[in-house]
């Protein structure tokens, strides 16, 4: 029988990273590539769509333990199977992902194709960016790597650039990478004609990728594929081993590979492509109206101009203002000049030195079985909002400090308390006291919405002893 994925390209899709430029909204436990802010659908779920065409293979996911179910459940969303979803047990910048893409496509076909590609920036145009891979595919099977350049549209400072030899052609030679520049540095790109934007998107043949790692970092290459042979199977994911894969030299790609490989091409290309790395690239994105504002959730604009409002639950406001990125949250508010967000990043790190939670998590808190959400909470209580999804639940728990009561919205819930079962519906309740061993589950067909208080001299999330 003849294997119908010979031939066809691997998408890796790497999903690592915080956005902190994007705080409030892109937090540790669900950075911006996961956040539904696009007609219902996240930057993670638009990527993994681009590559579900018959030329590719199911995608591969690389991403941090930390966010394993946020894939499973949005890739679930999509009807869409991965190929495999890597956890990678610290961060290591983006080379060793790269190498452990072409070690993974080896296994399964010596001649693999890969293409590498984040999983939080945007593609408006996908027929063009499927366009430019395929006029990367003949490049990439002669041996070459290859990184796709957008056309500049402005002097933007925020990217990395890519200079170009001189030609006409397709496919052109790449003369060198540059850092990100200063302002009067990018006008002189612009003006030049032969620099583009840097994507971080690149296709390579496994076979160049691996001789290109020997060449300049043989180290990278053997310390992940020792990760990747002691790596384990755990319910839908492979761990790579930890105690190696933390060895890994912690490098980009850029500055381990493609900055000192000679075999490296371009493909010109604009899909309507963005980084999405701000609040002003977000404004740029969407629709605007006739005086250039543009809002996610509610707001009014009164003689006011190219701004961005984004609210969670309130109406927003805003009078007299130009240019100005408003964000509000549950739990927190920015407001910023547009010509300063990309300074947001130094709020997160002040943030970051006083310990404050705003930066990891949302009120919102997302996990295997479903979400809970903190409505209130002071001095011996808590009172948040729970959904349990289908066929999910809660392992067996006690609590030394506090008890509970739940309140079921909508759904039907099975409750186990001390090894007495009771299925408790809408609007009936249930009380959890101190100590005694509960679980939940799911037994339904629909999710379960509920209203849990928890009462007692320590409420903390430490307070579980599992059974």
């Amino acid at each position: 029988m003849t294997d119908t994925s010979i031939g066809k390209i691997t998408p890796v899709i790497l999903s690592g990273g915080f956005g902190s430029r994007l705080w409030p909204l892109s937090r540790r436990e669900r950075p911006k590539q996961f956040l539904p802010i696009f007609s219902g659908q996240s930057l993670f779920q638009k990527t993994c769509e681009r590559v579900s065409s018959d030329r590719f293979q199911p995608p591969l996911v690389i991403s941090n333990q930390d966010h394993r179910f946020l894939i499973g459940e949005q890739m679930a969303e999509l009807g869409i199977e991965p190929q495999a979803i890597v956890l990678e047990p610290c961060g290591r910048n983006t080379a060793a992902p790269a190498a452990l893409a072409a070690l993974m496509a080896l296994e399964n076909d010596e001649n693999a194709i890969v293409l590498l590609l984040p999983s939080d920036h945007l593609v408006a145009d996908e027929h063009e960016f499927h366009s430019a891979v395929e006029a990367a595919r003949s490049a990439v099977e002669g041996g070459q790597i290859l990184t796709f350049g957008i056309e500049p549209s402005e002097p933007n400072t925020g990217y990395g650039y890519i200079k170009l030899c001189e030609g006409t052609a397709q496919v052109r030679k790449v003369d060198a990478f540059v850092e990100k520049p200063d302002l009067e540095t990018a006008e002189e790109f612009l003006k030049a004609g032969n620099y583009l934007w840097n994507a971080g998107i690149f296709m390579y043949s496994a076979a160049s990728m691996r001789a290109a790692f020997l060449k300049h970092a043989p180290d990278i290459w053997e310390q992940v594929g020792k990760a990747l042979k002691n790596a384990r199977k755990d319910l839908d994911f492979l761990r790579l081993e930890e105690e190696t894969f933390a060895q890994v030299r912690n490098i980009s790609f850029d500055y381990a590979i493609m900055e000192n490989e000679e075999n490296v091409a371009c493909v010109p290309t604009d899909p309507g492509w963005s980084d999405l790395g701000s609040w002003p690239a977000i404004w740029e994105s969407m629709p605007k109206n006739d005086e250039g504002n543009s809002a996610l959730g509610e707001a009014i604009f009164e003689q006011s101009k190219n701004c961005l409002v984004y609210s969670d639950d309130a109406l927003v406001s805003v009078v007299g203002l130009s240019d100005v990125m408003i964000v509000n949250t549950k739990d927190a508010l920015l407001v910023t000049a547009k010509d300063k967000a990309q300074d947001v990043k130094k709020i997160v790190e002040q943030l970051d030195k006083a310990n404050r939670p705003e930066t990891i998590q949302h009120r919102r808190l997302y996990r295997p079985w479903g979400w809970s959400e903190r409505i209130s909470e002071g001095e011996r209580y808590r009172v948040q909002s729970m959904q349990i999804e289908p066929g999910k639940g809660l392992t067996l728990q006690r609590h030394i400090h506090r008890a509970e009561h739940w309140v079921v919205v909508s759904g039907t819930l099975e409750v186990t308390i001390d090894g007495n079962d009771e299925l408790i519906s809408e609007n009936q309740s249930v009380f959890v006291p101190l100590g005694a061993r509960h679980k939940l589950q799911n037994p339904g067909k629909i999710p379960v919405r509920m209203i849990e208080v928890q009462s007692g001299a320590y409420i903390a999330e430490d307070d579980i002893l599992r059974v």
